[in-house]
């Protein structure tokens, strides 16, 4: 029985909210403090947390990582609500909580590097302020694209296309107004970033949990040295995941065909983190075979 398995069983413990749920609810109460802020206090909170020419000339690099939390409106904060909301769950269960956020604050960064440098070079044509959260959201797209590239996506909430096409004709818009800017309220140069931030996550691979973000192996100490225990585990992990011993029909039929099976009947989606190791090793081992 599937449900014998210690880790085809769901969790008795849930969370009230997903990380994505609460990204909403922090979006939504940051722009309450901003309108707050603009009619009773008036302070300069958001000179220093927006992306701007001025403070990227005074290096407040910060802004790279604030400018993702403003917002330059009501209706600006709601598209990309929905663009968390329709992309950011599906995001979410593949890479798991905390590379999540680590996703979604890399492609923010992506897109306010190419946006804000473009804002340096060329201010008359880019603007001098950046807010929002798009280039996460257009970073999930492409992240999506990739992985279910055929899955069928709803263009403006109305037409069906594929989620390969839907991303070129994003990455074209974005990058023909990057080329013309001639929409300043607009910020294509960060989408088209957050675009580039996204496919460049899933072609080094960092949406599957075996393989390292770069800098963790910061936290590994050299050969004689004792290494940080949250890493242990995780490195044996990816460490299994590489051996070239060959499967046996046992492991198959008890491991591997579960899995299958789970994802014939509830998608890949469904799979545990366990799960989807188990998977890539058994991959990686037949290939090698062939």
């Amino acid at each position: 029985m599937l449900d014998d398995r210690d880790y085809m069983r769901q969790s008795s413990y849930r969370t009230a909210f997903t990380v994505t749920q609460k990204l909403m609810i922090i979006l939504g109460g940051v722009f309450a403090l901003q309108c707050i802020n603009e009619v009773y206090f008036k302070t300069p909170a958001e000179v220093y947390l927006a992306l701007t020419t001025a403070g990227l000339k005074n290096g407040f690099v910060w802004q790279l990582f604030t400018f993702q939390f403003l917002h330059g409106g009501l209706f600006h904060l709601l598209m990309n609500l929905l663009g968390l909301w329709f992309l950011g769950s599906w995001v979410e269960r593949v890479l798991g909580p905390k590379r999540y956020l680590i996703f979604f604050a890399l492609c923010g960064v992506g897109g306010g590097l190419l946006q804000g440098s473009l804002m340096l070079l060329f201010p008359g044509h880019y603007g001098s302020a950046l807010y929002g959260a798009s280039a996460g959201t257009t970073g999930m797209l492409a992240l999506f694209a990739v992985l279910e590239a055929e899955s069928e996506m709803r263009w403006n909430f109305a037409i069906p296309i594929r989620a390969k096409h839907l991303l070129w004709l994003e990455a074209g818009i974005s990058l023909f107004f990057t080329l013309v800017p001639a929409n300043q309220g607009v910020a294509h140069a960060a989408h088209l970033g957050g675009i580039l931030a996204g496919l460049a996550f899933a072609r080094l691979g960092w949406h599957r949990d075996y393989v390292p973000l770069p800098w963790e192996k910061w936290f590994v100490r050299k050969p004689g040295k004792v290494k940080q225990a949250a890493n242990v585990a995780g490195f044996e992990l990816r460490r299994a995941a590489k051996e070239e011993e060959p499967l046996s029909e046992d492991f198959i039929s008890k491991e591997v065909d579960p899995i299958l099976d789970k994802i014939s009947a509830h998608g890949i989606h469904s799979l545990t983190d366990r799960e989807r190791k188990i998977l890539e090793q058994a991959r990686a081992v037949m290939a090698k075979r062939s």
